[in-house]
């Protein structure tokens, strides 16, 4: 549990450092999770308490937690947000008052590395978001099972006003009746979802009623909100920042480029817009070797060009997309 300072009203301040670390696998991001030795509890991101006595820094204290939890070591680290919702993990103690404060880190590794024990996994975090995967096409799920729910939680609402809001809010946030479906918005639609009642974590905020069979498995407390988070972060920064390559080999083909942006993203890019948007960037160089793996004409190999983007500070990757119903 993390440490904990007691204020002089006898609250208990406990803080905690909490990791999304990301890993592809194929064409899959994967979160690693924890789990309970008995496995009767929902699985939890990498998390430990912050001792200021032995951590400089969060970032030192973070990544000396996960080494130590998971036995990994990150290669890529910035905070997150600091989430500290009151309740957010049930009291230790009959009539304990605990602010339990975690600070969120995305972390990023270029390849999965085998976990210490068998306590740790490797996870699609479309295990749990499976409604944020339009790379096949609209996810079957909105329509037949999300939609059908906001709509009876927007019709439930206490005055008309309400209703409109309710359902402008499920109409951006899930692209419905026309609207397009913005891969940035990860967060939003869980914590529509969250207030609805419709994810299964709610039920420990006491929701009237929570519908647990909705896909998606969730985590434990509001750790699946940090992954929500974490998810945003990562779709967002790639187009600014070049943070892609952090999940990549050394070396890599255009093509393992593009199924990894699109595999984050959650779209399909356009192949020829989407290459000359990345020549124009001046990221990428050959290697000067090919690839003859992948079953077809030999796939040249490039590298991520560093000094030319610290040189120029080039932006991320452009995300030209496939199809026109996703933004």
């Amino acid at each position: 549990m993390p440490r904990a300072v007691t204020m002089p009203d006898s609250t208990v301040i406990a803080i905690e450092l909490s990791a999304v670390v990301i890993a592809m696998e194929s064409a899959t991001p994967t979160v690693l999770l924890t789990r309970s030795i008995d496995r009767c509890r929902a699985p939890m991101l990498p998390a430990g308490d912050f001792d200021p006595r032995h951590h400089r820094t969060f970032e030192l204290g973070l990544r000396d937690r996960v080494a130590h939890q998971t036995g990994l070591a990150l290669d890529y680290v910035e905070q997150l947000y600091t989430f500290g919702d009151q309740d957010r993990l049930q009291p230790d103690a009959p009539g304990e008052i605990t602010r339990h404060i975690s600070i969120g880190h995305l972390g990023l590794v270029s390849q999965q590395q085998t976990p210490r024990d068998e306590q740790t996994l490797w996870a699609s975090w479309y295990d749990h978001f499976p409604w944020e995967d339009y790379r096949h096409g609209r996810p079957a799920i909105i329509d037949m099972i999300i939609a059908p729910a906001l709509s009876r939680w927007t019709n439930e609402a206490p005055d008309e006003a309400t209703r409109e809001a309710r359902r402008q809010r499920a109409q951006l946030a899930f692209g419905l009746n026309g609207a397009r479906w913005v891969d940035t918005r990860v967060l939003e639609r869980f914590e529509l979802l969250y207030e609805a009642g419709l994810a299964p974590e709610a039920q420990h905020h006491d929701q009237a009623e929570v519908i647990t069979t909705l896909p998606g498995e969730p985590l434990m407390s509001d750790h699946r909100r940090i992954l929500a988070t974490a998810m945003d972060r990562l779709r967002g920064k790639l187009r600014y920042r070049p943070v892609i390559f952090d999940l990549l080999p050394e070396h890599f083909t255009l093509s393992q480029l593009q199924l990894t942006i699109e595999a984050i993203i959650g779209c399909r890019l356009h192949k020829q817009n989407f290459r000359r948007a990345l020549d124009r960037t001046g990221l990428v160089v050959p290697t000067g070797a090919v690839d003859t793996t992948t079953g077809g004409r030999p796939a040249e190999r490039f590298r991520f060009c560093r000094e030319q983007w610290r040189q120029q500070m080039a932006p991320g990757v452009q995300t030209p997309l496939a199809h026109s119903e996703y933004q």
